[in-house]
């Protein structure tokens, strides 16, 4: 097999050469080439304001699905596709592979000039996992706006906790989790209590999942929290991104290629502070 990507975030794009690819591979590759091309089509669009943010956001999914729907289609043309922005029938319950894909994830902030939006690519097998449920083997995340990938073939190790701030759980922009202040508090109490960090932790408010989570394998946050009513696009590619890269999910089992593609509510933590969370958690 020939991988056309090098290890490791933040690395630059290459194009991939002729010839078979692992799906992990052709994930990264994929979530890379489209994350450029959307960078690419906001700069060239001009000034943007409340009068035409809409039609960027719209071309930006457009562009993104059109690119990931030809590419699948040319590398592995006899899988199933679940896409937030294709139309979705239960043909695809029947299949042995699903791609599920997010072409962009966060458009609101894509197309408010942010940098937290992500491409999410993932493959589902159903010969993987536990219990005839099938698994995602095979994901990649790109966030193009800070020219970060994550992928689950090449993990880094889990970052260290932070000596010199509080810990960060990141939420959603615009649905925070209800309760999370009181959370907070007490998960601060027991982590200050059993000698993990002197600080506490602290809310983050990041945009797309992918975006959230990257901060996360990045170490610049612990822990993500969301309390439900997710998609399946929203979270496969993360999801297993984070669980290659060592990080703990809590909460019920996520399956995925399910009718309705419904996923959450999820947290996902440092596996040093998952206890705690998970203490008072309560999905």
């Amino acid at each position: 097999m020939t991988d056309p990507t090098t290890p490791g975030a933040g690395e630059p794009d290459q194009t991939p050469p002729a010839g078979p690819v692992t799906d992990a591979a052709l994930a990264t590759a994929i979530a890379r080439a489209v994350g450029r091309a959307l960078l690419e089509l906001r700069d060239g669009f001009g000034p943007v304001d409340d009068g035409n943010r809409r039609t960027l956001m719209d071309a930006g999914d457009a562009r993104a699905q059109a690119m990931i729907a030809d590419r699948l289609n040319a590398a592995r043309p006899g899988d199933a596709v679940l896409s937030e922005e294709a139309v979705d029938t239960d043909a695809r319950l029947g299949a042995d592979r699903v791609w599920i894909i997010d072409p962009l994830d966060g458009t609101s902030e894509y197309g408010e000039g942010r940098t937290d939006f992500a491409v999410h690519v993932a493959l589902w097998r159903r010969d993987a996992g536990v219990d005839g449920l099938g698994a995602v083997t095979d994901a990649a995340v790109d966030v193009p706006g800070l020219g970060e990938t994550w992928r689950t073939d090449r993990p880094e190790p889990t970052a260290a906790l932070p000596s010199d701030r509080p810990l960060r759980v990141v939420v959603s922009r615009s649905r925070p989790p209800a309760g999370l202040d009181a959370l907070l508090a007490l998960v601060s109490a027991d982590l200050v209590a059993a000698g993990i960090t002197p600080h506490g932790i602290e809310r983050a408010n990041v945009g797309s999942v992918g975006a959230k989570l990257g901060e996360v394998m990045a170490g610049r946050a612990e822990a993500y929290l969301h309390p439900g009513g997710l998609n399946e696009w929203d979270l496969a590619a993360p999801h297993a991104c984070a669980l290659a890269h060592g990080y703990v999910a809590l909460g019920p089992v996520q399956p995925f290629n399910r009718m309705p593609p419904k996923s959450g509510p999820v947290l996902i933590a440092h596996p040093e502070i998952a206890a705690v969370l998970g203490r008072h958690w309560r999905p």
